[in-house]
């Protein structure tokens, strides 16, 4: 898959690669990728790192989450941390195709966006929209899987804090009650394969939110995609 993806790089409108600074290539160019995007063995309900012979970390395993899978592209780290704060933050939607171009190449995430019936992006506050200007899962999630995205299933009742001081408890607490599912659509949730889309993920307490009210409307499955994901549960950034 990855390799897959550099071929597509090559064939692609030139520019420069905000990670190395190489001209002509995409926003991540081809040798930066090999460098810094290589697959690695997660967990699959969470996708923190494990060893190559486990399955499931032990916070799932003690304690299992509302998703039946879990799949992250890289790591929230050099240069994606920077890379990712640059596309959400700095007004760069026009990385959304490279960056999901990027998520498409992790293992799995391609024959999980093949079996899937709705593709949703992890919705933002009003607030949140008014000060980005877009919702950056909703950019990717339509750069993966443009036919399949439904923005108007899943809704954001309320804004939350900044996730980004808080710790793990503190962060399942401010987003419990913040998701919910459209009256009117709940129909269109019971039984499908149900996809959620977000650009970083630390502890897990928003999509786990997100994921629980889809599982409580009867999703038949819900895998989450995502294109960073921390080291740590309780990492310093991100959702």
């Amino acid at each position: 898959m990855l390799r897959d993806w550099i071929e597509g790089l090559k064939a692609a409108t030139p520019a420069q690669c905000a990670v190395c600074h190489a001209w002509p290539a995409q926003p991540i160019c081809e040798a930066c990728v090999v460098r810094f995007a290589q697959p690695q063995p997660r967990c699959l309900t969470c996708a923190l790192p494990v060893p190559a012979s486990v399955e499931r970390c032990g916070r799932c395993v003690r304690e299992p989450p509302p998703l039946d899978r879990c799949l992250a592209a890289v790591t929230y780290g050099y240069p994606w941390a920077g890379l990712v704060s640059q596309f959400k933050f700095h007004g760069q939607p026009g990385w959304a195709g490279s960056l999901a171009g990027l998520m498409r190449s992790a293992p799995w995430v391609e024959s999980a966006l093949e079996t899937a019936e709705i593709v949703m992006p992890l919705p933002l506050s009003a607030k949140r929209l008014a000060e980005r200007g877009f919702n950056q899962a909703l950019v990717l999630a339509r750069a993966l899987a443009p036919g399949k995205v439904r923005a108007d299933i899943l809704l954001r009742l309320r804004h939350t804090e900044a996730q980004t001081e808080l710790d793990r408890a503190a962060r399942l607490r401010n987003v419990k009650g913040a998701f919910a599912i459209e009256p009117l659509r709940l129909a269109q949730v019971r039984g499908r394969q149900v996809v959620l889309v977000d650009d970083v993920m630390t502890s897990g307490a928003s999509l786990f939110s997100a994921a629980q009210v889809l599982q409580q409307a009867g999703a038949a499955s819900i895998t989450a995609i995502v294109l960073a994901r921390t080291d740590e549960p309780d990492g310093a950034t991100g959702q």
